[in-house]
């Protein structure tokens, strides 16, 4: 069986993001979406919510969501993956990649990287836009799974009020 693990932060979970998802569950047999938790970044979403997020808004027979706090490379020789995958919006994205999945190999030699271009209609976007666009109450349609949008608000609104002293 062909194990795939996508990583990320999905802080929160975007349109581009669940396009590469699809598109890497028809190339493997199965794939791990995992949120990797980093203790030296906080999000506005906590690991739990955004696994339960990315459960909501992933409807594929053959992917699951896990979270996990430690190298990925050390993750994905317990889960039996031999490939990350990993979405590039630029070449500033792909110079980054490279040198991770270098070190990803270094660290597990049966780990290799496959690289998905975003397709042209997400490549402007990351969980950092989202998160933007939700700040100021802008559409969310074309940037957020429709399951999320509204808790995707909330957060922010929580948030704005937090910062107004509310």
């Amino acid at each position: 069986m062909k194990i795939a693990i996508y990583p990320g932060s999905f802080d929160p979970v975007t349109l581009g993001h669940l396009n590469i998802i699809r598109r890497a569950s028809n190339a493997f047999d199965k794939v791990i979406v995992c949120v990797l938790v980093n203790s030296g970044k906080s999000g506005i979403f906590t690991p739990d919510e955004r696994v339960e997020l990315l459960r909501r808004s992933i409807n594929l027979e053959n992917v699951e969501v896990d979270m996990y706090s430690g190298l990925i490379a050390d993750y994905a020789r317990k889960r039996n993956a031999r490939v990350l995958v990993k979405g590039l919006r630029a070449v500033s994205d792909f110079e980054s990649e490279v040198q991770m999945a270098i070190i990803n190999q270094k660290l597990n030699e049966e780990l290799d990287t496959m690289f998905f271009p975003s397709s042209q209609k997400y490549n402007y976007l990351s969980s950092t836009v989202a998160k933007e666009l939700a700040r100021y109450n802008a559409n969310l349609e074309d940037v957020l799974p429709r399951e999320i949008i509204a808790d995707v608000r909330i957060k922010m609104e929580d948030k704005r009020g937090a910062c107004d002293g509310k």
